[in-house]
């Protein structure tokens, strides 16, 4: 199953690569934010923006309410717990 995680962009971490740090329930992780980035706009405007994250990408910007919505749908199918714990893992395995 494609599941998109609702998060929101904190930090800008390489403005050419279009990267950012985005958060996830208290889970930091840096992702590709190519999908959702204005070009009529400097990359900056793109922190706290919401946005659904799959697989290291911004998919598409989302309101803050709906991601709220969204995030709590997850929490109790279980499923955030899930992820989060690949993302974590994922970042422990970056870091060594």
């Amino acid at each position: 199953m494609c599941l998109g995680i609702p998060g929101q962009i904190i930090k800008i971490t390489d403005p050419e690569r279009q990267l950012a740090t985005v958060e996830v329930s208290g889970v930091k992780r840096e992702i590709n934010i190519a999908c959702v980035v204005d070009p009529e706009q400097p990359i900056e405007h793109c922190i706290g923006y919401w946005v659904l994250v799959h697989v290291g990408f911004a998919m598409s910007r989302i309101d803050e309410e709906e991601a709220a919505k969204t995030l709590a749908i997850l929490k109790e199918l279980g499923e955030v717990q899930e992820v989060l714990h690949e993302m974590q893992e994922s970042n422990k395995s970056l870091s060594q």
